[in-house]
């Protein structure tokens, strides 16, 4: 009764809701702990945020936000592009293209789109991950339809040319030597993503590789782009201080004459069963300490499981109260931080844990005491004040990203193509709020099991004469 009256307090209902009917029917302590945290989870009051879904002529998906708070407008298109769309032998592609769209188009010169919005008092900027690619500028209200017109004209005549093409496969060539090569841990991180994923979709890195780079040629891109970078395959998000019937008809103006293309071929998403440990040891000639990864693949977004493993995540490595900051960094003082984080997407994501070892420690001392809690996780239920704080935490960051015009602009653009779901948005708060004690031990069991994990120690290359700076094994 204590823990469900704890649960009830926190969550913000009262005590009668949650157990009025166990008088009349017995209830398992399961049943009961099911019911209160459903019942906390629609009992709870959640920002709303209310918008328009429209489909023009062409496909593109139109999402309006009408918000007057600040004359501020965000601008958010979002194509169904990422790195898992690549070809073997053409990685690379789409984070190229993030570049290529800001060389010019029919009516904007190289670089000018830049210029524009910084001369306008905005700010703008593209990113690409394995799922997506995606663009957008913040502007003053005043200056809607330069967003709605840059964003169209270099939607339907972005300008592919060698020279264009030269350019920037140099720019993202340096930045790979500059973000990856040329990192600690960089190069130890991209091989950790291909010793846990046999799937060519999700076992390259976003950025690609020098020589699939240097290999493509002016038809590849112009092929991508007439492919991926159609209207059919994007969705636009518009956020802020308009009018709506105002904007759709300036956005129709700007875009419903760009032709629609062929559906790109779906992608395979389908990742093997792992039955064997994965482990490999790695020189890094950058570090200076040993870094210990640890990951299990499987997790996929916008799923009970997902919710869970969030949950999860920041019992054990959320924040300096979390159960391995405690034992590993606190008490026993072998790594100088440690942390985790549930990555989910459409296809096969993973939970991944990692820690910086202290000089002198041992990572298998590190690694004993995170499957140690692991194993507690598997057979033991959390303690109320973990889920407490968990849900806490959860519901601090969600509402965080549901203030200002670009973060419910790339939530609603983001979730639309993931999961064909803007309304996401609305509705996340209720599902983490509804996850319970026995979902948590339901997913380390399920995910986090010896024979899935994949385990990758990536030590400082030692000196001539001199052994590594700890770690051993």
């Amino acid at each position: 009764m204590k823990n469900l009256f704890h649960l009830a307090v926190v969550l913000g209902i009262s005590l009668l809701a949650v157990t009025g009917v166990s008088a009349q029917k017995k209830s398992s302590p399961q049943a009961l702990a099911q019911s209160a945290a459903k019942a906390a989870a629609a009992a709870i009051k959640n920002p709303q945020i209310k918008f328009q879904d429209i489909k023009l002529k062409n496909g593109l998906r139109v999402l309006l936000v009408e918000d007057h708070s600040a004359p501020v407008i965000s601008l958010v298109v979002n194509y169904n592009v990422g790195s898992r769309d690549e070809k073997k032998g053409r990685t690379g592609f789409a984070h190229l293209f993030e570049h290529m769209m800001f060389q010019g188009s029919e009516n904007v010169g190289k670089s000018e789109h830049f210029m524009l919005i910084d001369n306008n008092g905005g700010q703008m900027n593209g990113t690409t991950n394995t799922e997506r690619t995606i663009y957008f500028e913040t502007l003053p209200a005043n200056q809607l339809d330069l967003a709605i017109f840059l964003e169209s004209d270099r939607m339907k005549s972005l300008d592919i040319s060698q020279a264009n093409l030269d350019n920037q496969r140099n720019a993202v060539q340096e930045e790979r030597r500059l973000r990856l090569d040329n990192q600690p841990y960089g190069k130890a991180n991209e091989q950790f993503g291909e010793l846990m994923y046999d799937n060519f979709a999700y076992k390259h890195s976003v950025i690609g590789s020098m020589e699939d780079l240097s290999a493509a040629t002016v038809n590849d891109v112009r092929d991508f782009f007439r492919l991926y970078y159609a209207p059919n395959n994007a969705v636009l998000a518009l956020v802020g201080d308009f009018k709506s019937a105002d904007a759709l008809n300036r956005i129709k103006k700007q875009f419903e004459a760009i032709p629609a293309q062929p559906t790109p071929p779906p992608v395979d998403i389908n990742e093997p069963a792992q039955n064997a440990e994965r482990r490999m040891q790695v020189d890094d000639s950058l570090a200076q300490l040993p870094l210990l990864r640890i990951g299990y693949k499987g997790l996929i977004g916008n799923t009970l499981d997902a919710y869970a493993m969030t949950i999860l995540n920041t019992v054990l490595s959320g924040g300096q109260s979390s159960r391995l900051y405690q034992k590993i960094v606190k008490e026993k003082q072998l790594a100088l931080q440690i942390g985790g984080f549930a990555q989910a997407g459409r296809g096969a994501g993973s939970y991944n844990l990692q820690a910086i070892i202290a000089p002198g420690k041992k990572s298998d001392e590190v690694e004993a005491i995170i499957n140690e809690e692991i194993s507690r996780m598997q057979t033991e239920p959390i303690a109320d004040w973990e889920l407490e704080k968990a849900k806490s935490f959860a519901r601090r960051s969600t509402i965080g990203s549901m203030n200002g015009s670009l973060s419910i602009g790339m939530s609603l653009a983001q979730d639309a193509i993931a999961y064909n779901d803007p309304n996401l948005i609305n509705t996340r708060l209720q599902k983490l709020a509804a996850v319970t004690k026995d979902d948590v031990m339901r997913v380390a069991k399920k995910y986090l099991q010896a024979s899935n994990r994949t385990v990758l120690l990536a030590q400082p290359k030692p000196k001539t004469g001199a052994p590594a700076a700890g770690g051993t094994r």
